[in-house]
């Protein structure tokens, strides 16, 4: 399981703070059990959020790997490609 990045941290804990504050205003329950089951609610709703933040992706994981010639189409694109990655049999040598 891959470690959560500082966005997942502060998305989960911004996200349990304010909407565990925001149920209690709401709900204006003086019990110790609403009061318990509103923070698990929050504990619950920033775990949610912290688990669907998209993650980055590092190049190696966007794309598989090219063969050689389509990376050399890639720098250097056109005829000039085909020439230096594929030998010259069909042409004339100037050396007789």
């Amino acid at each position: 399981m891959p470690r959560p990045t500082a966005a997942q941290f502060a998305y989960g804990s911004v996200t349990v703070v304010f909407s565990t504050l925001a149920m209690l205003l709401l709900s204006q329950t003086r019990s110790g059990i609403g009061v318990a089951v509103i923070a698990f609610a929050g504990l619950a709703l920033g775990l949610l959020v912290s688990a669907t933040v998209p993650v980055p992706r590092t190049d190696r994981q966007a794309q598989p790997a090219a063969p050689a010639e389509e990376r050399l189409d890639a720098v250097v694109p056109g005829p000039r490609a085909r020439a230096i990655s594929e030998p010259r049999v069909e042409e004339h040598s100037v050396h007789s």
